[in-house]
This record gives C-alpha cells, structure tokens and sequence, in this order.
C-alpha cells in the first residue's frame, strides 16, 4: 500500500512522466542515469510492474497500464519536461539498453516520437529569453521610432551649422564656440 500510494503521489505530483524499459543496463550505468537526472530536477525509479499499475490506475492515468510490461523504470519530473527528455535521449544514444516506452505530459500519454521531440526543443531558460526579446523588440523599435524626429533635428542643425560656417569663410558664428 505505501509503495503504491508513493508512485500514485509521484505520478499525480509531476509535470512529466516518462516510462522506459532498462533491459540489460548495470547498476553502474543506472546510477549514472540517475546523476545525471538530478540536476533537470528528475528522478528515475524501479518499481513492481503490478504496484505501478495499480497506481496508474488510481492516479486515473489508465492509458499508461497497458505499457507496465517487462523490465519498466518511471523518470518523474517536476520542474522541466524538456530538461527530463533531453537527459533520458542522450543516455539512450549512449546505452541501447534504455528504451523509452512512453511518456505523459501534461495529462495525456505521448508516444516514444514525441518524447524524443520533446527533447529537441531548447531548455526552459532559452525559451523563457526568446519569449522575453520578442516582447521587448517591438518596444524597442517604439523607442527608436520616438528618438527619430529630435534626431534628425540635431543632425540637420549640425548641417545648417557646417553650411553657415563654410559660407562665412571657415570663420565661426559669432557666439559660438571654437571648432576643435
């Protein structure tokens, strides 16, 4: 009861889940996986396929049981979905002995393809940047299209200025200042 209360909560308290079969992987290598898991906020277990059914179908993510076959870990992230699926695809490159199953993202199960796509995309941090500059370009330009008439007034001044100087005879206006 208390291992499938754990999962159940896991599962109900992550932002992303994703399922794998770790067939002939050691404990060396899983322990690696683990590491690197940690710091994307994740976290890789090995659970009893018959408590993890049963709390996949207590958490209502009934889709998810029929994939509880075999050798299956559950990699549970909480803060980036992104980040999980980036690690788990980098390892599965490395090690042919991790093959991702299935995942579930934001309440639906997703399909191996699409965790692999997840993975694809930039981290959080470098969406969080483009999201930020493309809201400050068009204040921007805003900013730049206010700067142009006061501008194009001190650079007009500056010509009518070299003009009346050139005209005079290279001498300066009366009242203004020596030319450096």
């Amino acid at each position: 009861v208390a291992v499938v209360t754990e999962i159940r909560e896991k599962l109900e308290g992550a932002d992303a889940a994703v399922l794998a079969e770790y067939r002939g992987l050691k404990v060396g290598e899983l322990a690696r996986l683990r590491g690197a898991l940690r710091p994307a906020g994740a976290e890789f277990k090995v659970f009893k396929n018959t408590l993890a059914r049963r709390a996949a179908e207590e958490a209502g993510l009934t889709d998810l049981v029929p994939m509880l076959e075999g050798p299956t870990a559950i990699a549970y992230c909480t803060k980036d979905a992104a980040g999980l699926a980036k690690v788990l695809e980098e390892f599965t490159r490395e090690n042919q002995g991790l093959q991702v199953k299935a995942g579930w993202v934001d309440g639906r199960v997703v399909d191996p393809r699409t965790v692999k796509a997840l993975a694809s995309l930039p981290s959080r941090e470098v969406l969080i940047a483009r999201l930020l500059g493309a809201l400050k370009a068009p204040m921007t330009r805003l900013v730049m299209v206010l700067k142009a008439p006061a501008r194009d007034l001190v650079r007009a001044m500056d010509e009518i200025a070299k003009q009346k100087q050139e005209t005079s005879g290279g001498a300066p206006a009366p009242g203004a200042a020596p030319a450096p």
